[in-house]
C-alpha cells in the first residue's frame, strides 16, 4: 500500500492486551512496593515495544495501547476540572459479566487544564518513529451517558443547557490541547451511539426520565460544538462501541435508528463502526454517510476472540458495504480495541497480532 493520511487503509481502534509487565507493576503500584516514577519506567518499556510490534505487523497508525489506563474512559475523565472518580454500588452489567463497581461524577465547573494525558500523548510521539501517532480518549456524550442528571450537582449545574455547553466548551479545549502538542489524529470512543440503537437500551433510558431521540439531537449538537474550528489537519474520529469487557457487550441492533444525525449530521472525519457480527445489522444506514473527505473504517474483524477471520468474507463484506458509501471512502480495522480495560479480551497476544496482520494483509490486497 502506498501511504495514506488518517485514517488508514489498515487501521486499529486503539487498545492492546496489557502484558504481564504492566500488570505486575500497577498491582506492585496500588500496594505501594513500587513509586509513580518506577511504574512510569516500566509503562514506558511496554509502551516502546507495543509501538514496535505495531509498525513490525504493517501499521502506519500506532497508540500507546492505553497502557497507562485501567479504563478506556474514566481515566480521562478523572483528569478533567470539576469530575470525581468514586466507588459505585455496583459495576457496569454487561452481557453475563459485570465491571468493578466504579463511577463519575460532575462536582464542579467543567474544565479541562493539565491533564496528564497531554504528556502521555508527547511520549507516544517520541517513540512513534515514521508511524503515525493516533491518541485515544472517550466521547463527551459518555460523560453525561454514564450516570445522567443525577450524578451531575444541581447546584453547580441546575439547568443542564448549561451543562452541555460548558462540557462542548471542554472538549474544544481538549482537542486544542492535544493538537497544540502535536497530535494530529484523534479518536473519541462513544458506546452511547449504539445504546442509542438497542430498543433495550431505549427502553432503560426512558425509566430513567430521558428522552432517547432528544438525547441524540443534545449528543451531536455537542460534539459539532467541540469540533467547531478544528484545524483542517487534525483527522477526528468516532468509535462507536457496542460494549467491550472480557470479550462480552452490553448492546444490540443496527445502527439505522441514529444514522441519518449521527453520519448525515456530526462533523467527524471518520466513523468506526462494529461490524463483526449480526448485532451490528447491515450495512444501509452507511448510505447516509456524507460524499467527499468523510471516510468509514469498518471493524470487520472481531477482538471478541482468537478465531481468524476468511479473509474471502471480510472482502465479500467490503464490497457489499461498497454499495452504500464508496469503497474509496472504507477503510478497515478490528471491531474495537483489545482491552478496552485492563483485564483484557480472550485471547492471546499471538492471536492478537494476527488479527492486526489480517487487517493489514487484506487492506493491501483490496486498496
Amino acid at each position: 500500500m502506498t501511504a495514506q493520511t488518517a485514517p488508514f487503509r489498515a487501521d486499529t481502534v486503539g487498545s492492546f492486551l496489557r502484558p504481564a509487565a504492566i500488570k505486575n507493576a500497577r498491582e506492585q503500584y496500588a500496594a505501594g512496593q513500587i513509586d509513580k516514577t518506577q511504574l512510569t519506567r516500566i509503562e514506558d518499556e511496554a509502551i516502546r515495544d507495543v509501538v514496535s510490534k505495531q509498525i513490525a505487523n504493517g501499521l502506519q497508525v500506532v497508540t500507546d495501547g492505553e497502557f497507562r489506563r485501567a479504563w478506556w474512559h474514566f481515566d480521562f475523565f478523572g483528569g478533567l476540572e470539576g469530575v470525581e472518580l468514586f466507588e459505585a454500588e455496583q459495576g457496569i452489567q454487561f452481557n453475563g459479566v459485570q465491571t468493578k463497581a466504579h463511577g463519575v461524577r460532575v462536582v464542579g465547573k467543567l474544565g479541562f487544564r493539565d491533564h496528564p494525558m497531554l504528556e502521555h500523548f508527547r511520549f507516544l510521539q517520541s517513540v512513534a518513529g515514521d508511524a503515525v501517532p493516533k491518541m485515544t480518549i472517550p466521547s463527551p456524550s459518555v460523560l453525561h451517558f454514564r450516570g445522567g442528571r443525577k450524578v451531575i450537582d444541581e447546584n453547580v449545574y441546575p439547568d443542564l443547557a448549561d451543562y452541555f455547553d460548558d462540557l462542548a466548551d471542554t472538549y474544544k479545549t481538549a482537542i486544542k490541547a492535544f493538537y497544540d502538542a502535536g497530535c494530529r489524529y484523534l479518536q473519541l470512543d462513544d458506546t452511547v451511539w449504539a445504546y442509542l440503537c438497542s430498543e433495550d437500551q431505549k427502553r432503560q433510558i426512558r425509566e430513567r426520565g430521558d428522552d432517547p431521540e432528544q438525547l441524540a439531537q443534545t449528543y451531536a449538537r455537542v460534539l459539532n460544538k467541540a469540533l467547531e474550528g478544528k484545524p483542517a489537519d487534525l483527522t477526528v474520529g468516532l468509535h462507536v462501541c457496542r460494549g467491550n469487557f472480557r470479550s462480552t457487550w452490553i448492546s444490540e441492533g443496527g445502527y439505522e435508528p441514529v444514522a441519518e444525525i449521527l453520519f448525515g449530521g456530526v462533523n467527524i472525519d471518520a466513523f468506526f463502526l462494529e461490524y463483526d457480527n449480526e448485532r451490528a445489522g447491515g450495512f444501509e444506514p452507511l448510505r447516509f454517510i456524507k460524499p467527499g473527505h468523510q471516510k468509514v473504517v469498518l471493524g470487520l474483524v472481531t477482538t471478541k476472540n482468537g478465531e481468524l477471520e476468511d479473509p474471502a468474507q471480510v472482502k465479500a463484506r467490503l464490497q457489499e458495504a461498497a454499495k452504500f458509501v464508496s469503497l474509496d471512502q472504507i477503510c478497515l480495522s478490528p471491531q474495537c480495541g483489545f482491552a478496552s480495560t485492563e483485564e483484557g479480551n480472550s485471547l492471546s497476544e499471538e492471536q492478537q497480532w494476527a488479527k492486526i496482520r489480517l487487517v493489514v494483509d487484506i487492506a493491501g490486497q483490496v486498496w
